[in-house]
């Protein structure tokens, strides 16, 4: 009983996310123009394919319906899980932080509702992306082939540990908060790749860092501060 109480509620939570109501089918181009030029081009990224990307993904296709209206705010929204989707800013500013020139292939941990991945899509050659939450993977797996973003390849799982015989990935990204360098990460990167996370050791705020992988070494620079929901899993023991 339990576990068909289960599988029922993340069908239905899966549904209820993708659900298409008619305020779906607008464009909204113009509010996804004025969302880069105000709040991405205006605070300085200023690489042009990241800024294409923005302004080409529907961010409004990657949240619940009933935030539709809200989709090119500048903040951050809920998309159940106890999950957000990242403030537009971030998501441009981590993308242009992994500097990407088309071809690579790049490790995502954190899926999400599957935005970061699509704007990634853009910038690289393939995206591999992983989600720990069941309703989570199903719903952004299902928004990301429905985009047809084919360069895009999810799955279910602890993204802490990476994805064995896919790598070595020229750049990853973690998109939840995590107080150390993931080790098995660092050993699926690319001598000289970079790995981009939000670092430290209290949960409440975060540094964004950007770990360049140098032989059996790393060097760490540190950005920006952000606010992202802990890491789970791995990361934990």
């Amino acid at each position: 009983m339990g576990r068909f109480f289960s599988q029922w509620l993340i069908l239905f939570f899966s549904v209820l996310l993708l659900a298409p109501p008619a305020s779906r089918a607008a464009d909204y181009a113009a509010e996804r123009n004025d969302m880069v030029e105000s709040q991405i081009v205006g605070r300085g990224v200023r690489d042009p394919r990241v800024i294409r990307a923005m302004k080409t993904v529907p961010r409004h296709l990657f949240v619940p319906f009933w935030s539709v209206p809200e989709a090119y705010y500048d903040r951050p929204l809920p998309i159940g899980e106890g999950q957000t989707i990242s403030q537009p800013y971030i998501v441009a500013f981590m993308s242009e932080l992994l500097e990407l020139k088309g071809d690579e292939r790049v490790l995502e941990v954190g899926t999400g509702s599957g935005y970061q991945a699509a704007v990634l899509s853009h910038l690289c050659g393939e995206v591999y992306t992983i989600e720990i939450k069941p309703v989570l993977h199903k719903s952004s797996a299902a928004r990301l082939n429905e985009g047809g973003y084919k360069n895009v390849h999810a799955r279910a799982g602890d993204g802490y540990y990476g994805w064995e015989g896919k790598g070595p990935f020229a750049a990853i990204m973690i998109t939840a908060a995590v107080d150390h360098i993931p080790p098995p990460l660092v050993r699926q990167l690319k001598e000289g790749g970079k790995l981009v996370l939000p670092l430290s050791k209290s949960f409440l705020f975060q540094t964004l860092a950007v770990v360049t992988k140098r032989g059996n070494k790393v060097e760490v620079r540190y950005s920006i501060p952000v606010r992202f929901v802990p890491m789970t899993g791995g990361a934990l023991r």
